[in-house]
């Protein structure tokens, strides 16, 4: 599961406003807003909408990057010649 701070990275990569992501995600944008509010009390949105977050991010160029020791996080995808 990516983190809402592998979110806002991504965002921050792409340039992309809260309401880009939303378009972008096909959600509203209060539940972009719940989602990067999120908590440890628990999920403030469904599973579906992460993936529809990540499918979004993903199809924009942004490749995450799982905890590997050295922290998860984000990068742009190489571009194929």
């Amino acid at each position: 599961m990516i983190s809402i701070e592998q979110i806002r990275a991504a965002r921050g990569l792409l340039g992309w406003s809260q309401t880009d992501l939303a378009e972008a995600a096909g959600r509203s944008l209060p539940t972009i807003k719940r989602l990067e509010r999120e908590s440890d009390d628990g999920p403030a949105v469904s599973e579906d909408v992460r993936d529809a977050v990540r499918t979004a991010l993903e199809k924009a160029g942004v490749e995450f990057i799982p905890e590997n020791g050295g922290g998860a996080g984000v990068r742009m995808k190489k571009r194929k010649r």
